[in-house]
Order: C-alpha cells, then structure tokens, then sequence
C-alpha cells in the first residue's frame, strides 16, 4: 500500500535488516532511503504494526475497514496517511464475556470478520501469510492483512484447533492474555491467589509452544509472567516477539519487559515492539489509571449486570467507552514518554530487536500527539531527532519483523520430500 508520494529521481534498491530482501523496482514511488528527511524516511518504509484491536469492530459494529474512522484509531485512509502497510490484527476473545466453550467459536467469528474485509475491498486489501507476500502485497499497492490470536484460552487446550487457526492464516499467539489459561499463567492475575497458576508453562503448555515452533507461527510472550516468560526462552526453537509490550525500567507495569528479558530477546534474536497505551508507557499516568479503577470497575460491573440481565456478553464498544471517560479525565500522556520506551529498548537489546505495536482500538487513547494511524510518521521524526539514521529507523519500522517472521517460518518443520518411486 502506497501513501501519495513525492516522485523520486531514480529507484533505490534497500536493505532491511539482514539484507534479506531489496525494494522492487515497483516500489518506485517511495523517497530515497538514503535522504535523511524524516518524511522521507518513513514514507520509504514499510511500516508493519504488530496489533490492533479492530476486529471487534468488524464483527460487532459492522463497521468496515475502508469506512470512515468514527471513533477509532485505524483505518484504511488513516493507514495510508501514515505509511502504515501491513497490520497483524488482534484476534482476542475476551474470556469474562465468553465461556471457556465459547471462546474458539468467537475466534473464529473474529477470523471471519476479518477475512471478509479483505473479500469486500479486494482492490485495497490482501491478506498475507507470510513475510514475502506482505512485501509482494506492498509491491501491488494494496495493504497487508494479518492476523494474530491473542490469548491461548482460544485454543481451548486443543492443538488441533491450534493448528486449524494456523490454516485459516493466523500467523502469531499471544500465549495467554491478562487471565492465566489452563497451561499458562499471565502477567495480569499473577499476584491473585484465588487464581490457579503453574509457575509457568505446564507440560502442555510446552507441547504449545513446540507445536507453534513446528508450524512456523510465531511465539508472542507479550501479557505472560515472567516465569512464564522464561520458560519459553527456554524451550522455543525459533525467535520470539513481543507484539506489545514497552520497557518496565521506566514504567513499572507488569504487563512491561525487564531489562533482562529485553536482552533475553535480543539474544533470541527475537523482536520487542513497543505497545502506545500511556498505562504502559508513562508511570504518572500508569498510577492515575490505576488510582481511577474503583471508580471503573464500579461502573463495568454494573454494565456486566445490565448486560447479563439481557444473557448477552457486554460489546467491547460499551466498556471501552467507560474506559476512554476515566482515560480523557486524566489527560493525554506525554508523546516523549512512548519515544522514551522505543529508545530505552534499543539501548538494551539493540536496534534489530524493536518495532512497533499500537495496540490501536484496544486502548482508550494513546499518548498525545497520536490520534490514529495517520501519525505514525511523528515516531519516525521524534527518534530521528534523537539521532537514529535512516537505516535504523527502516529496522524499526518493519525490517526487523519481517527478518524474524522469516526466520520463524524457516525454522518450521518441513514435510519429508519423496523422490519418484519412493513410497
């Protein structure tokens, strides 16, 4: 997908990361890598974003994603404003609106949902399987389409499902969300005792990690505990990635990566792509959130009531706007305050180990200065200005994903070839 651009002199043929792959000769539009003009930049980028939490959009408000935002943060037109080519979209059910036997249905109706937008706008939208077809996709002047699970509950401790998500294009799992599942425990309800934890991953657990690995399906330690966390490290055959998560040295949220973990990755060879909700970003606004939340739940508990009276899950639209009232209460966080976290994880794990990962339309705001895809170029001028070239910043904005998803499906267990005659 291409933004309107300037006309450049001549193509420039660019190395990503590892040199994996160069600009087509198609890809004449976009400005010369070599210029050092952040627009420029980022407008020769291709830009991937790890998550965004549109879908529930697409299957619960029938909105489509070439539609106009009303209230969102990500759309097409907002997308090609901001150079934004590929988006992994997040598929995640939400396990207090959805019993454990409802869970992979809502799955699949996220997957379907999301499918559908690439069936309806087939001339802007191609989903995408892998790395080289996201940058065919790109070629062709239209927007990738991903997919990624978010939370192994979807699975229903099933690796038959697992493998049936991964058939209908689902390329990452977040391996729990904020709730332990039954073979994972989660950042989010660590320190509740009244919650079952395995002090990682269990053997199955492990079975899910080994599968993820054989499929070529990339492993998402965003949202684990840190033993949980650990124990992937361990095991894991292939690189990781991070699909959101920011830096816990400076903001204390548990959802965060410590300083060991970053490096952890690092050493993986994995990626880091760092999440914009100020929560996370920001440790005064991370404190007022928190200090807000008996006010919030007060309020999401007495929607769950009127919702349940109705035997229908509460939609996501209702709760987050909740959410967003007590979000615009506190204000905007500061945009330096997420430039800070891309810039502290490439001081500790390297420039080839970070990217992006909004979080769009599963936050209540992002930090000031973001309003919706259309700003993603503000990044790319804001770490520029710290010093970061234009070779750092093509890393950071989609060569660093694209060289682990390459080696993640590399990495996949091939079928035997069987030479003619051979049984």
């Amino acid at each position: 997908m291409h933004t309107t651009k300037p006309s450049a002199a001549a193509v420039c043929a660019f190395l990503l990361s590892t040199a994996l792959f160069a600009q087509s000769p198609q890809a004449a539009g976009k400005k010369n890598m070599s210029s050092q003009d952040p627009l420029a930049v980022h407008d020769s980028a291709i830009v991937i974003d790890t998550h965004a939490d549109t879908p529930q959009r697409f299957l619960d408000e029938h909105w489509n994603f070439t539609d106009p935002l009303n209230g969102g943060m990500l759309n097409y037109d907002s997308a090609k404003k901001g150079n934004l080519d590929a988006q992994f979209f997040s598929i995640w059910v939400d396990p207090g609106q959805y019993s454990a036997r409802d869970s992979a249905r809502r799955t699949l109706e996220l997957i379907d949902a999301t499918l559908e937008q690439v069936r309806r706008a087939p001339d802007k939208l191609a989903l995408c399987t892998t790395a080289d077809q996201i940058i065919s996709t790109h070629q062709q002047g239209k927007f990738a389409v991903l997919m990624g699970i978010e939370g192994g509950h979807s699975i229903e401790n099933s690796l038959g499902l697992l493998r049936d998500y991964y058939r209908l294009g689902v390329r990452y799992m977040t391996l729990t969300w904020s709730n332990t599942n039954d073979w994972a425990d989660s950042s989010g309800d660590i320190d509740d005792p009244t919650v079952k934890h395995h002090n990682g991953l269990t053997p199955f657990g492990k079975q899910v990690v080994a599968e993820m690995n054989r499929l070529g399906m990339m492993v998402d330690i965003s949202h684990v505990s840190d033993k949980t966390f650990w124990d992937v490290m361990e095991i894991t055959k292939a690189p990781v990635i991070a699909s959101h998560s920011s830096a816990r040295a400076l903001t204390q949220a548990p959802r965060n990566m410590t300083d060991d973990m970053l490096r952890a990755v690092a050493k993986n060879n994995g990626v880091v792509m760092v999440n914009f909700f100020p929560a996370f970003i920001d440790e005064n606004w991370r404190t007022a959130w928190n200090a807000s939340k008996p006010e919030r739940q007060k309020e999401q508990d007495a929607l769950e009531a009127e919702y349940e009276a109705k035997g229908l899950p509460v939609p996501f639209e209702a709760s987050d706007k909740i959410d967003r009232k007590y979000a615009a209460k506190i204000g905007r966080a500061p945009f330096n305050s997420l430039i800070d976290h891309f810039d502290h994880v490439i001081k500790v794990a390297g420039i080839d180990h970070v990217g992006i990962g909004t979080d769009f339309d599963g936050i209540p705001q992002p930090p000031a200065g973001i309003d919706s895809a259309a700003d993603l170029p503000k990044v790319t001028a804001a770490l520029m200005a710290r010093g970061y070239t234009a070779e750092d910043m093509h890393k950071l904005l989609g060569g660093n994903l694209l060289r682990v998803f390459r080696a993640v499906q590399a990495a996949q267990e091939k079928p035997p070839v069987i030479a003619p005659g051979q049984k």
